[in-house]
This record gives structure tokens, C-alpha cells and sequence, in this order.
């Protein structure tokens, strides 16, 4: 397969993982809701919540946040020379500490006594699903102008990034889909490949910008002919 078919599957995947990360943080905000209108369905919903969170959201939300990031440093778009780009790259992360610092860890405990969600756990389960519906509109409209750092880099001669080759953008299409069959055979969203493939790409993507950058020695001047 060519580059541009390996990129034409990363950005279907980071549609497709966003969209189940929007649905999958909208159905949980209704099962957190539903355990607190009717305390009868409290545990069966808290425990379906639960089993959404670990098999959909993180799933989900690692793999957007993979194939999105991916999709920044291997083609023109970059991470940091577009706002629409930087902005979304800025709230996913938070949503990722968020989810995985606050709301994950008080959803176990929910599952674990049966209990119903409080307020802010249905308010931040519906505020994640907002955030990436906002992201989707983000990477539609491509609002807002370059950063500093795209005029730099045009000042400095630089007007397109260079794109990666397709190793890089094919580990992007597969790790993801590797670490799904590692997250159902362990139990846990576990995220290796996805990690893995965001430092290579990293470490790859800030050694051709330094290559594309360094400057090119001046040929030496001719020498003027002798004197006669």
C-alpha cells in the first residue's frame, strides 16, 4: 500500500474512534443520569457504565487521540502551526487526564458499591461528549489563523512541513487496532502500542524537521583569476 492509501485509513480511524468517543461519553452520561432518576436500575446502570468505560470510551479516546496526533506529525498539517490544530491537541489532553485521573477512578467505585453516580459525574461524562463534538466541528471548519510558530518557520524560508513515509503512517492505522485486542484479551484498556508508536513517531517527525532546517553550507566563491 502507498502512503496516501495508509493515510486515507488513519484519518477514517481518527473519524471513526472520535465518533465512538463522542456516542460512547453521551450513552454514559444517560446511564450515570438514569442511576440517579431511578434507584431501582442504580447498580445495573453504574455497571453498565463501567463496562462502557473500559470497552468503548478508553478504547475510543486512546485511539482518536493516537490517530490524531499521528495525523499532526506526519503530514503538512503539523502540531503547533495551526490554532485548529494546537486547540483540539489541547483538549484532548485535558479530556485524557480528566478521564483518567477523576472520572474513571470514581466510576469503579461506583460499579463496586452498586451506588448512584453523583451530579458532577454525569455533568463531566456529558462535557467530554460536548468537548469532542466541538473538536469535530474544529477539524470541519479549521477556524482561527497560523501560530507564532508556523511564522517563524515561514520567516525562516519554510512555508510546507515535510510528510513522514509510510512506515510511520501505517504504525499509526495499526497500533491502535492491536491495542483493541489487547485491551479485550487483558480486561483494561492498555494503550503499549499506542504509547510506542507516539514516541517513535515523535522522535522521527523532530529529526526531519531538524534535518529539513539545517542550513545548507554556501558553495566556496571562485577564485579570482592572477594578475599578470
Amino acid at each position: 500500500m502507498t502512503a496516501s492509501s495508509w493515510r486515507h485509513l488513519l484519518v477514517w480511524l481518527h473519524v471513526v474512534s472520535s465518533t465512538a468517543w463522542m456516542s460512547g461519553a453521551a450513552a454514559l452520561a444517560i446511564l450515570l443520569g438514569l442511576s440517579r432518576t431511578d434507584p431501582a436500575q442504580a447498580a445495573a446502570a453504574v455497571g453498565m457504565a463501567r463496562h462502557l468505560d473500559v470497552y468503548l470510551l478508553a478504547v475510543a479516546a486512546n485511539a482518536s487521540t493516537t490517530t490524531g496526533l499521528v495525523l499532526a506529525w506526519t503530514t503538512s498539517w503539523g502540531l503547533l502551526h495551526h490554532w485548529w490544530v494546537a486547540v483540539k491537541a489541547a483538549i484532548t489532553s485535558v479530556q485524557l487526564v480528566v478521564g483518567i485521573a477523576l472520572l474513571s477512578p470514581v466510576l469503579d467505585a461506583l460499579a463496586a458499591g452498586g451506588t448512584p453516580a453523583p451530579a458532577q459525574q454525569v455533568a463531566g461524562a456529558a462535557v467530554m461528549a460536548s468537548a469532542v463534538a466541538f473538536q469535530a466541528w474544529v477539524s470541519v471548519a479549521k477556524p482561527w489563523s497560523r501560530t507564532p510558530v508556523a511564522r517563524r518557520e515561514r520567516a525562516r524560508g519554510r512555508t510546507r512541513l515535510p510528510r513522514a513515509g509510510t512506515s510511520l503512517v501505517a504504525a499509526g492505522v495499526l497500533a491502535p487496532i492491536g491495542d483493541v485486542a489487547l485491551t479485550a484479551a487483558l480486561g483494561f484498556p492498555a494503550p503499549l502500542l499506542e504509547v510506542v508508536v507516539l514516541v517513535v513517531v515523535g522522535v522521527a517527525r523532530r529529526r526531519a524537521l531538524r534535518t529539513a532546517v539545517a542550513p545548507v553550507p554556501a558553495a566556496p566563491a571562485p577564485a579570482a583569476p592572477p594578475r599578470r
